[in-house]
């Protein structure tokens, strides 16, 4: 009997899977398909621990989903898919195509390694795959409006219909899964495609609405919280697309369908731009002077752990470690802070939130540090530097988030709670005086930035 394999990476769920329907029709009516997944270290290892959980967590969520049927094995891809197609004579190895710079690679080297087997992409775990969207002149978009009119103009694929049954094969040996990370008390979202759904749904139904005024208000539940599973491909875009279709007019859907167009508009500019994900977009910041030595990393130490004496930096930084997660709003400003006021390289930041957040994508990441930081798309100008006292007050009037999140001062009255050192006791106990003088080191960024545009 014909046998598929379907190559699980960031696609893991069942429901609107095109890659899924390929390698069922590949196998026939009288054949199989084997699920597997491969734990690369390429990718596994540099991954941090509330990656690596959630993933793991995804996995046996698949793996019930498919009746038990999932295969997972340990190793260097362009070894373990061959042997496992030879091992089972496989006709075809399905995958939904990737984007990245180091899975391109990899795919073009599997497909080498098969041979004579086929290598099958079918899909993108984006909206409009990386590359489709380009300028009438067929160069890429470096400006997200313009981005944004065409990505809706040249529109997607409906939501692929589940299957069922599957011809799942269940006898096939699997390696060990690695070690599920203990993370304390840090709390992460339920994993899965069953999750993912549910979450969308409530979003949809309770809070959609509202999303346009709630979506900058860290202290509400205000957002979809789906990017770990848009990350992971627990749930699709288009899934979510195809719902916002019936509620098109309001505001509050054109702001959502806009993030969805971000999330592709990150992953196109990578798909041209390949070294973005480590490297300046505008190369011309890349000289900018930073500080250095033992003060400047005891000041990188205080941001890491949210002791700068700035509560919605410490506030966003604690929510960091607390829930391996960020408010997007909070995350402009705690990477405002770090490139501004501290003086340190984006790519320092980009690199700490990659180990600590559970929904760290490369795209979305690096270039939403380059944006803030000024070196990136768009228009976010370097000279460009949120104040972090102004906007706690005015994404945080009554002090909500930061009492959540920093205990030290839920005893504030709302009007003292972003600038504590202004409270008639002082700064309470056991909170930080600021480290830095916010006016004095906003002046030293644009003097450095006016220097360097001098040269």
């Amino acid at each position: 009997m014909p046998t598929a394999l379907l190559w699980f990476r960031r696609d893991l769920r069942l429901d609107d899977h095109p890659a899924l329907l390929a390698a069922i029709d590949a196998a026939g009516p009288q054949g199989s398909v084997v699920p597997v997944f491969v734990f690369d270290d390429r990718l596994y290892g540099p991954s941090g621990e509330p990656r690596r959980r959630f993933l793991l967590d995804c996995l046996a969520e698949l793996d019930t989903a498919t009746g038990g049927a999932l295969v997972t094995r340990t190793g260097d891809p362009t070894a373990v898919l061959p042997r496992l197609a030879a091992e089972l004579g496989a006709v075809s190895v399905h995958v939904t195509a990737d984007a990245g710079p180091y899975g391109r690679r990899r795919d073009q080297a599997v497909e080498r390694a098969l041979g004579d087997i086929p290598l099958v992409r079918t899909g993108s775990p984006y909206a409009v795959a990386p590359g489709r969207v380009v300028k009438r002149d067929g160069t890429p978009f470096q400006v997200f409006t313009p981005f944004a009119r065409a990505w809706r103009e040249h529109g997607w694929h409906s939501p692929a219909v589940r299957p069922d049954p599957v011809p799942w094969q269940r006898d096939v040996r699997s390696d060990d899964r690695p070690p599920r990370p203990a993370l304390g008390d840090v709390q992460l979202p339920t994993a899965g495609e069953a999750a993912a759904l549910e979450a969308w749904h409530r979003f949809r139904d309770e809070r959609l609405r509202g999303y346009d005024e709630g979506r900058d208000r860290p202290a509400t539940n205000g957002t979809s919280r789906l990017s770990a599973y848009l990350k992971y491909g627990c749930i699709h875009p288009r899934t979510l697309l195809a719902d916002l279709a019936a509620e098109e007019g309001s505001e509050s859907v054109r702001r959502y369908t806009d993030e969805l167009a971000w999330r592709d508009f990150y992953a196109d500019v990578l798909w041209h731009r390949p070294d973005s994900a480590r490297e300046y977009l505008k190369p011309e910041l890349q000289s900018m002077g930073y500080d250095s030595g033992p003060d400047a990393e005891e000041l990188v130490r205080a941001w890491e752990t949210g002791r700068t004496g700035f509560p919605i930096v410490d506030a966003g930084m604690r929510q960091l470690l607390g829930e391996a997660y960020v408010h997007n709003r909070v995350r402009m400003i705690v990477a405002s802070f770090l490139v501004k006021d501290l003086h340190q390289e984006w790519t320092l930041g980009a690199k700490y939130f990659m180990e600590h957040l559970v929904d760290g994508d490369l795209a979305s990441n690096n270039h939403g540090w380059q944006w803030v930081a000024g070196t990136g798309t768009d228009a976010s100008p370097y000279y460009r530097v949120f104040n972090p006292i102004t906007q706690g007050k005015k994404f945080d009037p009554d002090g909500s988030y930061v009492k959540r999140w920093v205990p030290e001062l839920r005893d504030l009255d709302p009007k003292h709670v972003h600038e504590p050192w202004t409270a008639p006791g002082g700064v309470p106990a056991g909170y930080p005086e600021p480290v830095v003088d916010h006016a004095h080191e906003r002046q030293v960024s644009l003097d450095r930035y006016a220097a360097l545009r001098a040269r």
